[in-house]
């Protein structure tokens, strides 16, 4: 257990990033599989709905450094790559 008051605080602070870093995590997996399932089905325009939401969390989160911009850019082009299929 810190012994200083600046770490203690720090540990608060991480706690409350990292709940809300997980839960933008997951909202951005979320949108990736209803995607992903949509492109499946061939329903192009839930796939583009879809799409947009997904792209606008990574870009979000790319933004307040929750994901290292490539990794963003590497999921957004595979999701792109995916809706090509559709046609």
């Amino acid at each position: 257990m810190p012994n200083n008051a600046s770490t203690i605080k720090r540990l608060r602070q991480d706690k409350v990033r990292n709940l809300r870093n997980r839960a933008m995590k997951s909202e951005i997996k979320t949108w990736t599989k209803k995607t992903l399932s949509a492109i499946e089905l061939k329903d192009k325009d839930a796939a583009t709905t879809c799409l947009r939401a997904a792209q606008s969390k990574l870009d979000r989160a790319a933004k307040k450094g929750v994901m290292h911009a490539n990794t963003v850019a590497r999921r957004k082009a595979l999701l792109m790559r995916n809706m090509k299929t559709i046609g």
